[in-house]
């Protein structure tokens, strides 16, 4: 067997990997023996990050299957022998999918979702799962983990709910980990811990496998990386029509070849960016000292943008924005015909309807974010408003890109740093602070995240690419171009 000793495994890429696959000088067991003791290392011992809850048995096995396929006669697909983390509210055959939460400590539900089998069909292989804020709810806390730290300051909250993916990727326990969105999941914690993430458009991606899918909407799978190539290569894996998942429907005919082949370093040149500063996250405070840290570190990356030849337009506005977003409502319905569909697809599930959830003693011991959503229930009025505010807000969103005759609209992708795990866990429970939410309450636009430096904290901060509907190729193409001409992300001292 080739020795790998020469392949360094921190902040590698899928390029990288493929050239050393392709060279022998590293085989696919090795790659994923050195995830696994990275976690060992960093995750379970050390710092103990704690981003992966589980790990795949058959990950080794998987490994020396691609192996042999390279040998016998090439890669499998365009993520051969890549490892990757799955967020553990997604179905793995052979894992558990746990939400975090003791309610599903045991639920195996021996199937794949669509976008695991699309991944694994690709060539990926699945090391494990990702820890998340509990049943998809809020910051990454758990009653069956505990919480996941931030890989830039251990005390602090890796964000959520899309934490454990957030985390693993940028300490390099995976190439690239899936999150999943439906309020800001990928995007805050991909920041908080210094990688690129996106939300695509809603109907791109399957969400059929995956907890809190069809008939809700608001929800989409998404890939988080170190790098945006990486992310797109992943997304070219895992778009698609599902008839499963009703909602692809609306994306067919709206994705690229692929998106990866499209990344053009210069896409900035002569594009049209509006700057929204218009505070609009989660419960976020504009007067404090926190947020000024966080514009001191927009401003520098809107000087970026224009360095790279960009055309900045600031600011921008969208009227009545915020008072549009304060209509946001859930539909219970939906919610609970979602998971009824859900726990019938699938085998093992210790709960069939989310009132038999609700009437269990173990749903005391849920994480408080769990127990205070799902006991907020919105009346058929208040959705019916909520409704009448999303229409409302997309028009409003695309007269203000087409009157500044705008490419992209630019905002911070978190409005504040990240807040300390013990302030979460404890009163006063402070939560997805400074999250904005404007792409999951349209639902149908696209959001890209990149790193955009540190603050004076020495805390991440970023930029989010805000699209019209299934413009995700050029805001990739906007971030990648962000990304090559500022190169902000740094390995965390954590997990060196």
């Amino acid at each position: 067997m080739p020795s790998s000793s020469t392949f360094n495994v921190v902040d590698t890429t899928i390029a990288d990997i493929h050239a050393a696959y392709q060279d022998g000088s590293l085989t696919a067991r090795q790659l994923v023996q050195m995830y696994l003791d990275r976690i060992e290392a960093y995750d379970k011992n050390g710092p103990q990050i704690n981003s992966v809850i589980s790990i795949n048995p058959s990950a080794l096995d998987d490994a020396d299957r691609l192996d042999k396929a390279l040998a016998d006669g090439g890669m499998v697909g365009p993520l051969h022998g890549i490892p990757l983390l799955m967020k553990d509210q997604a179905d793995v055959d052979g894992m558990p999918t746990t939400m975090g939460s003791v309610l599903f400590k045991d639920h195996n539900p021996g199937r794949d979702c669509t976008i695991a089998t699309k991944l694994k069909d690709a060539g990926a292989i699945f090391i494990g799962k990702a820890t998340l804020g509990e049943m998809g709810a809020g910051d990454s806390h758990g009653s069956l983990y505990g919480s996941t730290r931030n890989v830039y300051d251990l005390e602090r909250t890796a964000g959520g709910s899309s934490g454990g993916s957030g985390a693993a990727v940028s300490a390099n326990f995976a190439t690239v980990c899936i999150g999943q969105e439906g309020f800001a999941s990928i995007r805050r914690p991909s920041i908080w811990n210094g990688v690129a993430g996106m939300r695509p458009t809603a109907g791109l991606v399957s969400r059929h496998g995956v907890y809190a899918g069809w008939p809700m909407i608001n929800g989409s799978l998404g890939p988080m990386s170190r790098t945006v190539a990486d992310m797109a290569k992943t997304l070219d894996c895992m778009v698609g029509y599902d008839a499963a998942d009703p909602v692809t429907a609306r994306g067919v005919g709206k994705a690229p070849e692929s998106y990866a082949d499209l990344l053009d370093k210069d896409a900035l040149k002569g594009k049209r960016v509006g700057i929204m500063r218009t505070p609009m996250g989660h419960r976020t405070e504009p007067d404090s000292e926190d947020f000024a840290k966080i514009t001191a570190l927009f401003d520098r990356a809107v000087g970026e943008l224009a360095d790279a030849g960009a055309i900045i337009v600031d600011p921008v506005e969208i009227p009545g924005m915020n008072d549009l977003l304060d209509k946001r409502a859930r539909n219970n319905t939906e919610e609970n015909q979602s998971f009824e569909d859900y726990a019938a697809g699938g085998a093992n599930t210790p709960f069939k309807t989310r009132a038999e959830i609700m009437a269990s003693p173990l749903f005391q011991e849920t994480a408080h974010g769990v127990r205070t959503r799902w006991k907020n229930e919105d009346t058929s009025k208040e959705f019916g408003e909520y409704l009448h505010a999303r229409d409302m807000l997309m028009t409003r969103f695309l007269a203000t890109m087409a009157d500044h005759n705008l490419d992209a609209i630019v905002h911070k992708a978190v409005e504040h740093q990240p807040t300390l795990i013990k302030d979460g866990i404890n009163p006063p429970h402070i939560d997805q602070w400074g999250a904005p939410h404007i792409n999951t309450f349209l639902i149908f636009v696209p959001s890209v995240v990149v790193p955009a430096g540190f603050t004076t904290d020495n805390l991440p901060g970023g930029i989010t690419f805000l699209g019209r509907p299934y413009d995700d190729a050029n805001m990739i193409n906007f971030a990648y171009a962000y990304e090559q001409a500022t190169h902000h992300r740094k390995i965390p001292d954590c997990a060196p």
